[in-house]
């Protein structure tokens, strides 16, 4: 995941400043240098490095933190401060204008994922009860018109397209149909090119002149670094971007790109791709996103996520279940299911205070999941309802039905009468039962261990 080792290492630096007690001058500047160190190598823009040490050592060696009871947290504090403040401060939405149409221009060079996230935008502001309208202006790379016909069809969005048309004509032109029809924003996905070029600038110049975009946002590979912050700075020059889709930031990416951008362009990342569903786009929030750095995970995120992927009525039934010590293998499976929309089991645990930054993705395997569900397919009608008729014939049936050994069968029946227990145990006054609540989980106080 992007910041993983930017985070290990601030965490070793806090670390050290904790056990120190009392912090001296020379205590901070030491741990300053290191953390310039982990930002350098996290691809952070270095004049971007550089100021931001230079504010936090200036508030750090004050008097207020020096004479503190608890100088570390002080110190821990005034990073999180300077790192929300150079992301932003607060998080940068889409500019809708009073009169509809809002008009959304993207760009960005190919492989940055710019059509796909078209889509994911479209998708987003669905959600958002809007109306958009997708908008094939990328005449020039094989298949991209097909393409964006593809996602869009997914995304449940209308695609405009004209062929091979002149692309500024189509953009006008679908300005036009989107008001006859309805269609309260367009977003224009405009032809990416390899490498910055004079044809390319001239082309979404002339497009923006034609159309007057409300947002210019310019989608950049978060694995390309420090390059990508480059191409950012070249299209802001440009064309004058008003934001940026942070694309990849869950791959393996040092996240330097997220951080220096705004202090480069004066545009902030709006939106991070994380991952390639096209669920998998997030508003980008500073203050969270600084909070998952330094390891203090993100609980309105996760709230968020769970809102949008969960069921609330299944969750009450399993929550009822639950209560009446009525919750079976059918209940198990619905709770796999509802936590798979959720994302990857490593992105939701990191979410989570005091989890967060203690959790590697070599440590989760993600393929437990699906396993479990398989074995529990295996089963029949009853043995689901009463998981206690599954002898060691029937676990040897159950393990060859789903392609995994009767360890895994064992291990699944475990964890299943584990939290059958934790749930009877969970008793109040009178005998009324509390469970504790787990965004998305509907009371579940557990789940299996990934």
């Amino acid at each position: 995941m992007a910041f993983e080792g930017l985070s290990e290492k601030l965490g070793r630096v806090f670390k050290g400043l904790k056990g120190k007690g009392k912090l001296s001058e020379k205590d901070v500047k030491d741990a300053m240098r290191e953390v310039k160190l982990a930002l350098i190598e996290a691809d952070v823009n270095f004049k971007v490095t550089r100021d931001f040490i230079a504010k936090i050592t200036e508030r750090a060696i004050g008097s207020e933190v020096m004479n503190s009871l608890t100088p570390a947290q002080q110190v821990i504090d005034i990073v999180n401060d300077e790192m929300i403040k150079l992301m932003g401060g607060k998080g940068a939405k889409i500019d809708f204008p009073s009169k509809p149409p809002c008009i959304i221009m993207l760009c960005g060079l190919q492989g940055a994922g710019k059509t796909t996230h078209t889509a994911k935008l479209a998708k987003h502001l669905k959600s958002m009860n809007r109306r958009p309208l997708l908008v094939a202006c990328d005449i020039y790379r094989p298949a991209a018109i097909d393409q964006l016909k593809v996602v869009g069809e997914k995304a449940g969005a209308k695609v405009f397209e004209m062929g091979k048309e002149n692309p500024v004509k189509i953009a006008s032109e679908s300005i036009k149909f989107a008001k006859d029809n309805g269609f309260d924003v367009v977003i224009l996905d405009t032809a990416g090119r390899l490498h910055i070029d004079e044809e390319l600038m001239t082309e979404l110049k002339n497009i923006k002149s034609k159309v007057t975009p409300n947002e210019i946002l310019l989608t950049i590979d978060a694995m390309t670094g420090q390059d990508a912050v480059n191409v950012a700075a070249s299209f802001n020059e440009a064309l004058g971007i008003t934001g940026v889709i942070l694309t990849k930031l869950d791959g393996d990416s040092r996240g330097g790109a997220a951080l220096s951008v705004l202090a480069v362009t004066g545009a902030p990342v709006k939106f991070a791709g994380v991952g390639e569903k096209l669920d998998d786009l997030e508003q980008f929030h500073p203050e969270r996103m600084a909070s998952r750095i330094l390891g203090m995970g993100d609980v309105l995120s996760l709230i968020e996520k769970a809102k949008l992927s969960v069921d609330e009525k299944e969750q009450e039934k399993i929550a009822r279940r639950l209560k009446e010590n009525k919750f079976d293998m059918n209940d198990l499976y619905s709770q796999f299911q509802q936590i798979e929309k959720m994302g990857s089991i490593s992105s939701v645990l990191k979410m989570i205070p005091g989890v967060g930054g203690k959790v590697k993705d070599e440590d989760i395997d993600e393929r437990k999941m699906p396993r479990m569900k398989a074995i529990i397919s295996s089963m029949t009608k009853k043995e689901r309802v009463r998981p206690s008729l599954i002898d060691a014939k029937r676990k040897r049936r159950i393990a060859a039905g789903s392609g995994t050994r009767v360890e895994d069968v064992n291990e699944l029946l475990r964890q299943y009468e584990m939290m059958r227990k934790m749930m009877g145990q969970m008793t109040g006054k009178g005998g009324k039962k509390r469970f504790p609540k787990f965004p998305g989980m509907g009371g579940m106080g557990g789940f299996p261990q990934f």
